[in-house]
């Protein structure tokens, strides 16, 4: 499904994620749109609140995984995921922003409202809402924790409990501030995080610049070659690469959309194009640093008692010495730190979506850092065999209602490119689209 809609989704938009790529470098630095002296949180913010969920253990742990598992060639299974799901998290996050309501001072959105305002069945976005609630709320947290606790166990020898502990400390202080609070923390630990680890990678493949065209060569011949498909393990390759690619930028899976909905913007499209930036930075960007730092060390060869991110921190390791096992630990804290507070998030808008309660939301956070303090315990087959069910299930209600959706989001798009090409600043306004019905935020002409 992911494929087959992912190429849909770019013909019909006439690849979309390729045409406006340095539109959306220019979409980053736009203010937010809101006319009061309330501050709203930015197209930035928006995308910092994805890219701190997307941006994780599936960079560094989940490649590593993958390769261990299926091979070099598992990279380009991860890479191809990107390149064509990027026109699916360019669909749903322009229906995010198109279905959004107003939260405060903010908004809110995603799969659940756009399910019950565009199809009107709010049962379908009710389990959504528990999916994606359960899926990154407590299970993909647990992944986060269990990542970071292995990580700093092995590079610094930390009882796996203590680590939890501080990390439920700081998630709280994070989670109980609201959404500004998560809006402004992810803001500041995305980009520098991003930058200090692509900086190790670019400095290991310059160090080993003469192996770059044979590690080339593996990642493809792995990925379609003679001795994989005779051996019964081409499908393994491919699975493990896209089970990775989707876990890891979560295109199509429909998580993105409620960070994309909380974003302040003029037109819906400059968000969607905002997020598919999001889909390149995490896969083609992070992933492929963790890829050629394993593939360039050769550790993956003989991975032995190493898996997930302890084979991340041993190829390290063997490009920069003994201090690659804290240089990954302290990324990994950071990755996951960020994801854990913008998964957070996702469970909250949608626990929103079910029941405005107060008390409900006190429990949901509760269980949040419980479900952080476990995982750090936890075994790591476990939380990711949980991780992949339920990330699985909500991609796949998600995917059929785009599917249904998407001609709403082929019309926000052109009426974008038609005012681009007049040369204005877009903005979009309900009455552009006569199909459009049951908006709360667009049918108002001044916003």
């Amino acid at each position: 499904m992911l494929i087959l809609l992912g190429i849909y989704f770019s013909i019909k938009t006439n690849f979309v994620q390729f045409r406006y790529f340095r539109e959306m470098f220019k979409l980053l630095g736009e203010q937010t749109n809101t006319k009061d002296n309330k501050q709203g949180v930015s197209s930035f913010q928006a995308f910092c609140i994805s890219a701190a969920s997307r941006i994780g253990t599936g960079n560094l742990a989940g490649v590593a995984l993958a390769i261990a598992i299926g091979g070099p060639g598992a990279v380009f299974w991860m890479w191809l995921i990107a390149l064509i799901g990027s026109s699916s998290s360019f669909i749903e996050s322009t229906l995010g922003q198109i279905y959004k309501v107003k939260d405060g001072d903010t908004f809110r959105g995603g799969p659940a409202y756009y399910i019950e305002k565009a199809l009107g069945k709010r049962w379908l976005g009710i389990i959504f809402s528990i999916l994606i609630t359960i899926t990154f709320g407590l299970v993909f947290n647990s992944v986060q924790s269990n990542t970071i606790a292995s990580a700093f166990e092995q590079a610094f020898g930390f009882n796996t409990a203590i680590t939890g502990v501080i990390l439920v400390v700081l998630s709280g202080y994070i989670i109980f501030g609201g959404v500004q609070r998560i809006a402004n923390a992810s803001s500041v630990i995305v980009p520098i995080m991003a930058l200090i680890y692509v900086s190790l990678s670019i400095f290991i493949m310059i160090k080993n610049i003469t192996l770059i065209p044979g590690m080339i060569k593996i990642i493809f011949t792995n990925a379609f070659g003679i001795k994989q498909a005779v051996g019964g393990s081409l499908s393994l390759v491919m699975i493990q690469g896209i089970k990775r690619g989707l876990f890891s930028n979560e295109a199509g899976m429909g998580s993105v959309p409620n960070a994309a909905a909380a974003a302040d913007t003029s037109h819906p499209v400059k968000q969607g194009l905002i997020q598919t930036l999001g889909v390149f930075t995490d896969t083609i960007l992070i992933c492929s640093a963790t890829a050629f730092i394993i593939l360039l060390s050769g550790v993956y060869n003989n991975p032995g008692d190493l898996t997930g991110i302890q084979l991340t921190q041993a190829a390290v390791s063997y490009q920069v010495g003994s201090w690659g096992n804290s240089f990954v630990a302290v990324c990994i804290f950071l990755f996951a730190f960020s994801s854990i507070i913008g998964n957070y998030y996702y469970g909250e808008t949608n626990l929103e979506f079910i029941k405005s309660s107060k008390s409900a939301l006190f429990i949901y956070r509760i269980f949040a850092l419980c479900m952080v303090m476990l995982g750090s315990m936890a075994k790591l087959s476990t939380v990711w065999d949980m991780a992949d069910l339920f990330m699985g299930l909500m991609a796949v209600i998600n995917l059929i209602v785009i599917a249904r959706l998407s001609p709403i989001a082929y019309e926000a798009l052109k009426d974008y490119t038609r005012q681009r090409k007049e040369g204005k600043n877009p903005v979009f306004k309900a009455s552009s689209n006569p199909k459009l019905n049951n908006l709360e935020y667009w049918n108002n002409e001044e916003s």
